[in-house]
């Protein structure tokens, strides 16, 4: 079998030496280059090592206080809050079936026995879970008590990734705006609401308010597309029956 042999050695022609000159030269200059800048390197290290160490120890410190203030301050402060909340949310909660809701309500808003309100809570508790949750239900009780424009402060505020909390709050602003005579800013509160959360609860309920919002306006096409997307990607929801008489209504104002 043929073998194939290396041409070994030393160059033997004069353009060969002198291509490994300029390569052994080229490669002397990456190296020199990178000596250089290694130790450009380490004297900028070596001047400025005191700040380096400093930024390094702030760092530290930011980190080590946020973990420290978060189980020490943050999580204590939590479950004193959700402590206080429970005697208010006890008020709320009965006010939706009790005959003698804006007592309730009040109390729920004000405090009672001894217990902070939800207005207490958010006062005393900013930042904590317990007081954006307080934002939510002072929302709500203002609203059942028509103090609107209080409604619509409170729940502004609350923020959520809840799948029927948020639309809720949100749709709730515009049930706030409705009864305002505000019915541009109840629809789009409406649409916010039913777009939030894609469920078979929440938005074909807001669905249906942001059609009715609609006719209020004379805005019939719109009215129409939000009855039918109801009837038509929502078969099985409690508002399909009034979907379909508000589309043969919104109809009825186009002719």
């Amino acid at each position: 079998m043929a073998t194939y042999k290396k041409r070994a050695g030393k160059p033997r022609t004069k353009a060969e030496k002198e291509v490994e000159i300029e390569d052994n030269s080229t490669t002397a200059e990456v190296f020199n280059s990178l000596d250089e800048g290694a130790s450009r390197t380490e004297a900028w290290v070596e001047k400025n090592q005191k700040a380096i160490i400093g930024v390094i120890a702030l760092v530290a410190v930011c980190v080590l206080g946020y973990f420290a203030y978060h189980q020490y301050v943050q999580k204590p402060r939590e479950a004193e809050a959700t402590n206080e909340m429970f005697q208010a949310q006890h008020y709320w909660e009965q006010a939706l079936t009790a005959p003698a809701k804006d007592s309730l309500y009040n109390l729920s808003l004000q405090g009672g026995e001894g217990k902070y309100g939800f207005l207490d809570i958010i006062e005393n508790y900013s930042g904590t879970d317990a007081a954006n949750l307080s934002h939510y239900y002072a929302g709500m009780a203002y609203l059942s008590l028509n103090k609107y424009q209080e409604a619509i402060a409170h729940l502004d505020k609350f923020t959520s990734k809840d799948e029927v909390l948020a639309p809720l709050a949100k749709g709730a602003i515009g049930d706030a705006f409705v009864q305002l005579n505000q019915n541009e800013e109840a629809l789009k509160y409406y649409e916010e609401a039913a777009k939030m959360r894609d469920n078979d609860f929440t938005t074909p309920r807001f669905l249906l308010k942001a059609g009715i919002a609609a006719m209020a306006l004379n805005q019939s096409d719109k009215a129409l597309n939000h009855f039918r997307k109801i009837t038509e990607d929502y078969p099985k929801s409690t508002e399909v029956s009034k979907a379909e008489i508000y589309t043969g209504r919104a109809e009825a104002m186009k002719n």
